[in-house]
């Protein structure tokens, strides 16, 4: 069974900084590609940022461009979300998703399995 655990959301202000960890478990994701998505109250879900667990590419929402950054490390099973500048339109519950495919997609309806959330939240 695939879980998805994020970690690293909370309370920062405006210009601030935060990462966010995905912890993988259930079976090897060398062929999976996964990704980040935010809900914010009232809002639909949003693909951030997605991450090739293979290649290491990515690719973002033009929203984040220049400011998040999506890494992994294959041996801890572990994708990130670094996120800088942020600003209170980043608030958010960010999720972490997998995929059954290297293809780097933005539709929610793409990904399989689904983390629980963590919320982000930037004063201003």
């Amino acid at each position: 069974q695939v879980q998805l655990v994020e970690s690293g959301g909370g309370l920062v202000q405006a210009g601030g900084s935060l990462r966010l960890s995905c912890a993988a478990s259930g079976r090897t994701f060398s062929s999976y590609a996964m990704a980040w998505f935010r809900q914010a109250p009232g809002k639909e879900r949003e693909f951030v940022a997605a991450i090739s667990w293979t290649t290491g590419s990515t690719y973002y929402a033009d929203s984040v461009k220049g400011r998040f950054t999506s890494s992994r490390d294959n041996a801890k099973n572990t994708v990130y979300l670094q996120l800088n500048s942020l600003k209170p339109e980043d608030t958010a519950v960010y999720y972490c998703a997998a995929r059954r495919s290297p293809l780097l997609v933005t539709t929610t309806g793409s990904y399989t399995y689904w983390g629980q959330g963590t919320q982000v939240t930037v004063s201003s």
